[in-house]
């Protein structure tokens, strides 16, 4: 498929989504831009958060990592599903009785302005890390396939894309992106539903002979039981789950579109529903990297050498014919935009309402506070680009693997603020915690360095999370009035 083609569906579906940005956007005010004036319906919400939580790590990583991993990375799938469950009826019950707009604004009135300005610290930097890593993958793909070819530098090519997510959240925020996410998330399963068919029909697979070459593959391998390795099934299993909660309860990005629903009711079918159809997604996912390693191995296609997340669009764009690639393409952009726009709409909210004190100002009128919100969304928009930049120049490996490792340790934080707070009736000495909650990361990252030493072999996984959070727990535990 030429650059030109590729260039050509990209513009295309930009001003599609642009088309449905105009009319979503139109007489939005900064609550529709936050909150999208909770009348959100549930389900759009449910289908479009599929999009934002794939993004383009799990659409090229996942099935790439499927021939060093096996199925192993649907351990973890199963644990987000009880980790949903406590954001359900733990967390969202939570943040609409106490009407939040920023889910940390709860840290404040429990713990204390410091332990709040550390939560939404944290948020803000794991954001904007785990943004630039999705964004990263998919402009890098376009990048070698597109730009390369016509000599456009990698820091151009970025610029164009944030250019664009800025350009179409600028108004409506989350009023938007609960439209625009819906769509792109239509684009991005039609677009893995193609690229399975069109193997199989390569391989002259019906159904039932897709299932049994999977199944008798050595790819579909699903429970690990050496205690050893970071995919461990307790490890992975209850990783995912605190995963979910960190990455979906504990995150405004993912929590500003449940929040934008009408009642609590309808938030918990959202986050349920959404749940059982990210497991049944990720597998399909997962059906995908077997049948891509099957596949090359069958037409004697070598293996891209520089990283398996090369594999999925390496036989999209070159082996499987034009439909394939243009199906590719624009499923590729359609997990791109979802986690970019979201997190760059969350990452304005929270700087805006935690550090810039809008809903406490009072006095500061609606104009100046919809200025400040766009000079604050265009800083982001610039933070974006400078760290998915300085990614390129360091990337070594998996971005799967990149992004749940940096999770484990800026997520830990979070998990121990707001379980010490749900789950004691303690106060903290207020202006310790963000020395608690820095503390906790570097402590972590110490035994993680050292374990194969210190541990006879022994090998964290996802578990780290878990770790991080109980050692902020029990340092908040240590500095509790008394």
């Amino acid at each position: 498929m030429s650059p030109s083609l590729i260039l050509i569906c990209v513009g295309i579906y930009t001003l599609l989504l642009f088309a449905v940005t105009y009319f979503t956007s139109r007489n939005a005010d900064n609550k529709s831009f936050f909150i999208g004036n909770r009348s959100s319906k549930w389900y759009l919400v449910a289908y479009g958060m599929i999009g934002a939580s794939l993004s383009g790590v799990t659409f090229l990583s996942v099935p790439g990592d499927v021939g060093k991993g096996a199925f192993s990375y649907f351990q973890m799938v199963l644990g987000y599903l009880l980790g949903y469950i406590v954001i359900s009826y733990v967390l969202l019950p939570l943040y609409y009785r106490l009407n939040l707009t920023s889910i940390y604004s709860y840290l404040k009135e429990r713990l204390g302005v410091y332990s709040y300005k550390t939560g939404a610290f944290f948020f803000i930097l794991s954001r904007v890390i785990g943004a630039s890593f999705r964004l990263f993958i998919v402009v890098n793909v376009l990048q070698i396939f597109v730009f390369d070819a016509w000599g456009i530098s990698f820091w151009i090519t970025t610029s164009i894309f944030i250019l664009l997510i800025l350009a179409y959240t600028f108004q409506g925020g989350v009023k938007t992106i609960v439209w625009t996410d819906s769509l792109q998330t239509t684009f991005m399963l039609l677009s893995l539903l193609l690229s399975v068919v069109l193997i199989c029909k390569q391989l002259n697979f019906g159904f039932g002979d897709m299932i049994t070459a999977i199944a008798n593959s050595d790819y579909s391998k699903t429970i690990m039981t050496d205690w050893q390795l970071k995919t461990f099934f307790p490890k992975h299993f209850f990783g995912g789950m605190f995963i979910a909660i960190a990455m979906t309860g504990l995150d405004q990005e993912m929590m500003q579109k449940n929040i934008s629903c009408k009642n609590i009711g309808e938030a918990q079918k959202n986050v349920i529903t959404f749940s059982i159809t990210l497991v049944a997604v990720n597998f399909i996912f997962l059906c995908l990297g077997a049948l891509l390693y099957i596949y090359t191995t069958s037409k004697n296609i070598p293996l891209p050498l520089r990283s398996t997340d090369d594999l999925f669009p390496t036989i999209a764009l070159q082996h499987l014919g034009n439909l394939s690639a243009i199906f590719f393409i624009i499923g590729l952009i359609s997990a791109a935009y979802p986690s970019a726009d979201g997190a760059l709409t969350a990452l304005t909210a929270s700087f805006c309402i935690d550090f810039l004190g809008f809903e406490e100002k009072k006095e500061m009128t609606e104009e100046r506070k919809t200025t400040l919100r766009k000079i604050v969304h265009v800083g982001f928009s610039l933070l974006l680009l400078l760290v998915i930049v300085i990614f390129r120049a360091i990337n070594d490996e998996a971005v799967i693997r990149q992004l749940f490792r940096v999770a484990n340790y800026t997520y830990g934080p979070l998990l121990g603020l707001f379980f010490f707070g749900i789950l004691t009736k303690q106060n903290v000495r207020d202006k310790i915690v963000p020395v608690i909650c820095l503390l906790s990361p570097i402590i972590c990252y110490t035994i993680d360095s050292n374990s194969k030493e210190w541990l006879n072999g022994y090998l964290f996984g996802n578990e780290l999370l878990i770790i991080n959070g109980l050692l902020t727990f029990a340092g908040l535990w240590l500095i509790r009035k008394k």
